[in-house]
């Protein structure tokens, strides 16, 4: 690396898609521990760790709550960082953010951390509520690291590929608008916030339990009781709990899907209920927010050649049907995988 080249710390997975894609991945010399895409950055020096410990999704609510309560006031937050590496590292810009004491670091411990270090790094907390502000994260890293042009590129790129999209909803016919029940955690549920109510609805649907700004993102995730979920009898479910793999959204789904309120649900019984990867696919607020959004138009339009190739997602089916294909016919689409207008991951 040349010495008159910024070297970057990313304390946040959102943040190093941002900094890989507008490329300043060899400029990233730290990164956190939940950083892992692009597969690139896996070989970066290590610089966070979680202090909870957890088995099921219940579990790590209530240690959230419990930490939170604690040490959250002291700045403490749920991770730790590594001072020493930090100082060695020298990094010119540390990206981070202060919108979610549960997804990354606590803003005040990057903040107090930075004050003993010289020279001090620029902070560059990302705060976005929206897929506009995501675009905007991009365009801020970029300048901050001198690759002006090649975010700018990016983001014209994203933004072409989202105007496929709502070119492709106008041109549905003018239907009632399917409402989906997102879940982005399961015990206790959390319905979908920020961008995600966002997504859906440029996807042609309605997210009724925490609705989009006209324009902008919706408010925060919050936790709902399981009959206000029931009550709102979306059309579709989709599962995709923040920080977990398809594997551990499969595990947690099975401790409630028995009950009967889940069985009740229109949705379930009609067999439209998809699993995400929702720790790649939605939880972090990067560029693949778009390929989220192209799943999201394949999905409730029943038009499976609209998804992009690779997208970590799957059917939910009853325990007695675990012995079927992992694909389906929907509305006479089928599981082809390809982007909007071409347009592929």
């Amino acid at each position: 690396m040349s010495p008159h080249q910024p070297r970057v710390v990313s304390l946040l997975p959102s943040a190093t898609e941002i900094v890989c894609a507008a490329g300043g991945e060899a400029l990233l010399v730290g990164r956190s521990h939940e950083c892992d895409w692009p597969p690139g950055v896996r070989d970066r020096p290590v610089l966070t760790a979680a202090r909870t410990k957890f088995v099921d999704s219940q579990q790590m609510h209530d240690a959230v709550v419990e930490t939170l309560k604690k040490d959250g006031d002291a700045g403490m937050g749920l991770y730790t960082v590594d001072a020493a590496l930090m100082e060695e590292l020298a990094p010119h810009i540390i990206v981070t953010q202060s919108l979610c004491e549960v997804c990354s670091v606590d803003m005040r411990l990057v903040e107090k951390l930075c004050g003993q270090l010289r020279p001090r790094p620029n902070i560059i907390s990302l705060n976005p509520f929206s897929l506009d502000e995501v675009l905007q994260d991009c365009l801020t890293i970029g300048a901050a690291m001198g690759k002006e042009e090649e975010a700018e590129r990016v983001v014209e790129s994203l933004r072409g590929r989202v105007d496929a999209v709502l070119a492709f909803v106008a041109s549905q016919p003018p239907l009632a608008r399917p409402t989906v029940g997102w879940m982005e955690w399961t015990e206790p549920i959390f319905c979908a916030g920020h961008w995600t109510p966002q997504l859906i609805g440029m996807a042609g649907g309605q997210h009724p339990l925490n609705p989009p700004k006209d324009g902008a993102g919706a408010a925060a995730s919050r936790a709902i009781h399981n009959d206000e979920f029931v009550a709102s009898d979306p059309d579709w479910v989709v599962v995709a709990p923040c920080g977990f793999d398809m594997d551990q959204t499969k595990r947690e789904l099975a401790r409630i899907t028995g009950q009967d309120w889940w069985r009740g649900l229109r949705a379930v019984r009609e067999g439209r209920v998809a699993l995400v990867d929702g720790n790649q696919m939605f939880n972090r607020p990067g560029p693949r927010l778009v390929e989220g959004l192209e799943f999201l138009a394949g999905l409730l339009h029943g038009r499976h050649d609209l998804i992009p190739q690779g997208f970590p997602w799957e059917w939910w089916r009853p325990a007695e049907d675990e012995g079927a294909p992992a694909t389906a016919v929907v509305n006479g689409g089928s599981a082809v995988a390809g982007g909007v207008d071409g347009a592929g991951a």
